[in-house]
């Protein structure tokens, strides 16, 4: 199932480019868990010689016992698994002495490898300049903590830094690419977006012969069911004093994104808040955001997801916890149905970011985001910094007719005026997405930029 997502064509294309250059190369790869990462490195190696070892929690010298063994079996000698190795750099000198063909080394889950032994980024530094960089080895390291990936492989600052040949930071599926794993119409694929957020795990629990709304009842809110489960044992892996954690992901959820908003919901101290909003940024389960025009952060910052799926579970499933458990998710579905319009239009907006980003427009823009300043607020805005070109767009998941359309496009330029970017020197342009957009190329014939959910259905 796993090669089917197309998405993924170009990363195994720069694995296998890098691996056809016969020379020794360092490859990272990393990103959130369920990303599909060892998918990918299971379809790269599948038909080279390799060394899979999957490391864990576990203390220092079992992971070398566990990578002995890996090692043993793939030299087919018995005699190598008995020997006693406490290091590892005296593993891979044994190892590079018997060592006879080219190989690909993966080592999955590198983190936990630093977890159990602090060293480990500068042994590996030493492994790979005095030992595998000479012979024709592939080393490929992966992560699924984010922070510790770019923290002790990639930063500056860290050992292994500037040896690697090539990186890859693995991202969910685009919106686009849903229709080809679900019999959905596009209305209903962005619902599932809206809970899978392109994860490919997840969007694979989805039943293909039940619709959106029996997945909801039967693969979503059912105790036991992977969907239901993964977020609170996701977390609890990443966190501790979860509770307080959780007061401040159901906050976000519910739409208090300002500091202020968040402390006022929680009734946490300031401080509390502060650090743990903190660790939250490192995690990546949150990331601020500022208003795309502003060039230094300052104290406006919201705080927002950084996937739809912890979005969902946190606004649907973490408070009505009681009524799942106990079967009664009747009352809970009565309030997604009056609720999910609203959510899906924070869904419809990150799907609109992934499509204006592929899309031609008048100009080349280099940054993408929101703008906010005090009651004013603007879904969308393209900016070139350069050529002082900047494009406006309000994004709405509605039906929208053509009157409401030119309403709608007459107030998001007068809403326009007030943002404070090159005013008196900066080329604007308007536009409108929305659910469905009636009189679309009426509007594109005046000028506007305008979309709909059919054109970010088309290949």
């Amino acid at each position: 199932m796993f090669q089917q997502f197309v998405d993924r064509a170009n990363e195994l294309r720069l694995l296998e480019d890098t691996y056809k250059q016969n020379i020794s190369s360092l490859i990272i790869i990393y990103g959130r868990r369920r990303i599909g990462k060892t998918e990918l490195i299971k379809q790269f190696i599948n038909d080279k010689k390799h060394i899979y070892f999957l490391a864990d929690t576990r203390t220092d010298r079992d992971n070398i016992k566990e990578m002995q063994r890996a090692i043993s079996s793939h030299i087919q000698n018995p005699l190598f698994e008995k020997v006693e190795f406490t290091d590892w750099i005296e593993l891979f000198r044994e190892f590079e002495k018997l060592l006879k063909e080219r190989v690909i080394i993966v080592i999955d889950e590198f983190p936990y490898l630093i977890e159990s032994n602090k060293a480990i980024p500068s042994i590996f530094q030493k492994i790979w300049d005095l030992i595998l960089s000479e012979k024709e080895v592939c080393l490929v390291l992966l992560g699924s903590s984010i922070s510790m990936m770019e923290n002790y492989t990639l930063h500056y600052r860290a050992p292994l830094y500037g040896r690697r040949t090539a990186q890859l930071q693995l991202q969910p599926l685009k919106f686009k690419y849903l229709g080809k794993f679900l019999p959905y119409q596009a209305e209903e694929l962005v619902k599932v977006y809206g809970i899978t957020d392109g994860i490919p795990l997840y969007i694979l629990k989805f039943d293909q012969g039940l619709n959106f709304g029996e997945n909801l009842r039967e693969n979503i809110f059912r105790v036991g069911k992977f969907l239901y489960q993964e977020a609170e044992i996701l977390l609890k892996e990443e966190l501790r004093e979860t509770a307080r954690y959780f007061a401040i992901l159901k906050a976000i959820a519910y739409g208090k994104h300002g500091f202020g908003e968040i402390v006022n919901f929680t009734k946490l101290d300031k401080g509390i808040i502060s650090k743990y909003l903190d660790n939250l940024s490192i995690l990546r389960l949150i990331r601020k955001e500022y208003p795309v025009t502003q060039k230094k952060e300052v104290r406006n910052a919201r705080y927002v997801f950084n996937d739809n799926y912890l979005n969902f579970w946190f606004r649907y499933a973490y408070p009505y916890k009681s009524l799942i458990e106990e079967g009664r998710t009747e009352r809970l579905f009565d309030f997604i149905e009056e609720d999910f319009n609203s959510y899906l239009g924070f869904v419809f907006e990150k799907i609109c970011r992934e499509f204006l980003w592929e899309q031609e427009l008048p100009f080349a823009f280099t940054k993408l985001g929101r703008w906010w300043h005090r009651d004013k607020e603007i879904d969308l805005v393209a900016l070139n910094e350069e050529t002082k070109e900047i494009a406006f767009f309000e994004v709405k998941w509605s039906n929208l007719k053509l009157g409401e359309a030119r309403r709608i496009l007459l107030e998001l330029k007068e809403k326009s005026k007030y943002v404070d970017w090159n005013k008196g020197e900066r080329v604007e342009h308007f536009g409108l997405i929305a659910k469905k957009l009636e009189g679309k190329e009426n509007l594109m014939g005046a000028g506007y930029l305008c979309y709909d959910l059919e054109d970010m259905q088309k290949e």
